[in-house]
This record gives C-alpha cells, sequence and structure tokens, in this order.
C-alpha cells in the first residue's frame, strides 16, 4: 500500500522548469532513495511533501491525505540539508523548543528527548551548547530533532552530507532500526553507495524521473552492475 502520492507534480521557479510531471509512489514501511546530482529537483520534490512548496500543477498525498495539511505536518519529520539548530543553546534547549512546537506536555517531552538523545548517541552531550558540537555531531542532534514527535514519515534531505564514512554508517543503521519501528523514510542523495541500501529508488535529472524500482530491479532492468551505471545509461550517457 502507498504511503507517498506524489501525482504528476510540475514546479518552475520564473522561466525556470524544476520539476516535470513528476509520479511516484513510496509504500510504507519503505526506505525510498531519490537520487540525482546537484540541481536535479530532489530539494523543491520533498519541500513539496512537507508543505513548504505549493506545485504549481499535480497532486501529492501523505497517509491518504492531501499535501498541504497540518495532519501531515504533524506526522511527519523533516532533516534539512542545512542544520536548523540555535547554536547558542544546548541541544535540550533546542528539543525543549522543538517539543512545544509540537505541542508536547512537559513530561512526554522530557521522555522523549531522553529517548531521542540515545537514539542518536547523543545523551552525554544533552546540556553543552551547539555551537561546541562537531559537524557530525550537530547532523547527529537534527535527526533527533527530526524524530522528536514520534513522526509516521521520515524524509531527509542529502543526511550524511560532509560527514565522515564511519559516522555515515552509524546513521544508516539507525534508519534500518527506525524502519524496523514501522517509519516510512524518504532520502536524498547523490552518493551511490546509499543509494544501494535503499529499499527503492527514484532516479531524478533535470526535473524528470527518468525510473523507480528497487536497486536489483533497476541493475537487472539496464543490465548494469552499479546503481551510479544504471544512472548514467538512463541519463544517456555511455
Amino acid at each position: 500500500m502507498s504511503f507517498v502520492e506524489v501525482r504528476n507534480v510540475s514546479h518552475s521557479f520564473g522561466s525556470e522548469n524544476v520539476l516535470n510531471q513528476i509520479q511516484l509512489s513510496v509504500e510504507k514501511g519503505k526506505i525510498f532513495g531519490l537520487l540525482g546530482p546537484s540541481g536535479a529537483g530532489k530539494t523543491t520534490l520533498v519541500n513539496m511533501m512537507i508543505g513548504i512548496l505549493t506545485p504549481n500543477r499535480g497532486e501529492i498525498y501523505i497517509d491518504s491525505k492531501k499535501v498541504p495539511s497540518f495532519d501531515v505536518i504533524d506526522m511527519t519529520g523533516y532533516m534539512a540539508q542545512s542544520d536548523a539548530l540555535y547554536q547558542e543553546l544546548t541541544a535540550r534547549e533546542n528539543l525543549e523548543f522543538i517539543g512545544s512546537i509540537y505541542g508536547l506536555k512537559s513530561s512526554d517531552l522530557k521522555k522523549r528527548i531522553n529517548a531521542v538523545m540515545e537514539t542518536v548517541n547523543l545523551i552525554d552531550h544533552l546540556d553543552k551548547p551547539v555551537e561546541k558540537y562537531s559537524g557530525g555531531m550537530k547532523r547527529r542532534l537534527s535527526l533527533a530533532t527530526a524524530l522528536l514527535h514520534e513522526p509516521k514519515l521520515l524524509i531527509l534531505d542529502e543526511p550524511t552530507v560532509g560527514i565522515d564514512p564511519v559516522l555515515r554508517k552509524e546513521i544508516w543503521d539507525e534508519f534500518r532500526n527506525l524502519q524496523r519501528n514501522g517509519i516510512t523514510i524518504i532520502v536524498t542523495t547523490h552518493v551511490m553507495d546509499e543509494a544501494e541500501k535503499c529499499d527503492e529508488l527514484g532516479l531524478l535529472r533535470d526535473g524528470v524521473l527518468m525510473a523507480q524500482g528497487s536497486p536489483s530491479e533497476l541493475k537487472e532492468e539496464y543490465q548494469s552492475d552499479s546503481i551510479e551505471d544504471v544512472f548514467l545509461s538512463v541519463g544517456g550517457v555511455k
């Protein structure tokens, strides 16, 4: 059963076409990767999924609810490319602020803060100012803020950009743990080895969805040994 449905979505900024008739579906409980180079339209598409942007044409549904919707906002966790954190505040204070936005009660909020900081392995740094965090710690804290209200859908825009391979593996291990708990995950990336970790992929280039399927299906269809070769093949590069 599809949890996310993108139906014939097109969008432009002025005369620049950014997305062209995108149609895709994401099954509940799957990790879906939007793969494409910078400028392919990945961020524009996920911004529409969370209601930041409205498409010029087409519709998006999440759990059968049309976006934008307050119900969708409540069930969605979002991690942007850049860390949206208050540097002068501690991690706890950042999470308390986010929790107040979602209307979490004080007793529940304290439990959730401890839980998400345990999840991202930052519980020992809860009262440290964010400005003293390393880059990798900030990415993990951003993930914690996205998980705070126990979302059903997690949308992650280039979540591992600029971090080392060891931390990248730890984060992907956590994605699998979240998936086992029933969370549907959409992740944008231009890193080919990360694409292989997804249950299903949408290959996006110049605002066009060129192919969709599991990594194994795509490699078989295009008779390629890697997702990178598939991407080059569907993009017309030999």
